[in-house]
């Protein structure tokens, strides 16, 4: 039947999904801890300590996230084998920074161990939950640790460094934009839903400004290590600022929303996220900001250059235009992306494809737009995303 296989490639592509991710998850750990084990082997304690840090801090990060969602959610199970954990035992695992990979087995591997009619409806919510922690790890782990490697390796003569940990670092990005952008594409009506040309796009724009953006910082911090902390901090103080001014409204406390905003800054330092909707203007000048700090750091990086030129760098004014170029170029993929394969929806026509909780049901019947009633496994917090991401 044709509804039947439908259903089976959906099911199938969303399996393909969750391998992808699981792999590179296990692939990032792994390059991770070789990572670490070389710069503490080759002495270099400083870069060591950073990279520990980064490690340590985002951990920390999403576990509080995994936490809170979980008390949000009065600790509800969507899965059971034999027995859950307690809530003091689910403390714990957090407090030991072991909450994602209970969520991991949860998520990706104990749906498909249960039987249950709904079982895939169950694994879309978990995943959906994975995919925002993996979304804020991505931007305080792997992208702060793409920049240190980079540093490093300009760094060269100094202290050598993995270059498979760049690399894994940047395919880790390149897998969570992916993951992203289909998880996100789930809550559209089905026929906006899958575009393989739009996927292709969405993944360059977005792969071609964080690239971009880690080459400034990685530019800038190999010249001038100390005044890079000061940039980050300053920079992650005004966006915070216009986070707060965004009026976020993603988490269920007032405590958890000013960390969520917190997060927000951060995760603006590399790259656009949008938390509200219609923030189309915010977007432009938010990227004519980052275009004008790149070129503030690659011009100090030029007459820095220019000062004490090393022997690796031949070209540097050349080195520092390819770079805002390569920014420069990612708008125009950014451009081309949300002129002709962005779908631009009405928040009443998102919510044909999914209806909130909050909706009453008077409300619901009085919508121009065929409506489903909502499921148990409907993932709100993703929904919001959606939401943010599409009206």
């Amino acid at each position: 039947m044709p509804g039947s296989e439908d259903e089976f490639k959906c099911c199938t592509r969303d399996f393909l999904f969750t391998c992808v991710n699981l792999l590179s998850f296990l692939l990032d750990i792994g390059l991770d801890i070789w990572a670490a084990v070389s710069l503490y082997k080759q002495e270099a304690y400083v870069y060591f300590s950073l990279l520990l840090l980064f490690l340590l801090g985002s951990s920390m990060l999403v576990q509080v996230y995994s936490w809170l969602w979980y008390r949000y959610d009065d600790f509800k199970m969507k899965t059971k084998i034999e027995k859950k954990p307690s809530q003091c035992q689910l403390k714990l695992l957090h407090v030991f920074q072991l909450g994602i990979f209970f969520r991991l087995f949860h998520g990706d591997i104990c749906v498909f161990i249960v039987k249950r009619a709904d079982a895939e409806s169950v694994a879309k919510f978990l995943r959906q939950d994975l995919r925002i922690l993996r979304f804020i790890e991505t931007f305080s782990e792997s992208a702060p640790q793409l920049a240190l490697m980079l540093t490093i390796i300009l760094h060269e003569d100094v202290v050598q460094c993995p270059p498979s940990s760049a690399i894994g670092s940047t395919l880790s990005i390149a897998s969570f934009l992916t993951t992203y952008d289909h998880s996100m594409r789930a809550f559209l009506p089905e026929k906006e839903r899958h575009h393989m040309i739009s996927l292709v796009f969405y993944f360059i724009w977005n792969l071609v400004l964080i690239s971009s953006r880690i080459a400034a910082l990685a530019l800038f911090a190999s010249v001038l290590p100390c005044f890079i902390f000061a940039h980050f901090i300053c920079s992650w103080l005004v966006l915070f600022f216009f986070a707060w001014r965004s009026k976020t409204n993603f988490m269920d406390d007032p405590r958890g929303e000013w960390l969520y905003r917190t997060t927000v800054g951060l995760i603006w330092y590399f790259n656009w996220f949008s938390v509200a909707k219609g923030m189309r203007i915010r977007s432009m000048l938010y990227h004519a900001y980052i275009l004008i700090d790149i070129c503030i750091l690659c011009g100090l990086w030029c007459w820095k250059m220019s000062t004490d030129p090393p022997d690796f760098v031949t070209h540097p004014l050349t080195t520092a235009a390819c770079v805002v170029a390569v920014y420069i170029l990612g708008l125009l993929f950014k451009f081309i992306y949300y002129t002709f394969f962005h779908p631009n929806l009405d928040k009443d026509k998102l919510r044909g494809a999914t209806v909130t909780e909050e909706q009453p049901e008077d409300e619901e019947r009085s919508h121009s737009v065929p409506t489903r009633p909502l499921k148990a496994t409907d993932n709100k917090r993703m929904r919001k995303l959606a939401e943010n991401f599409f009206c």
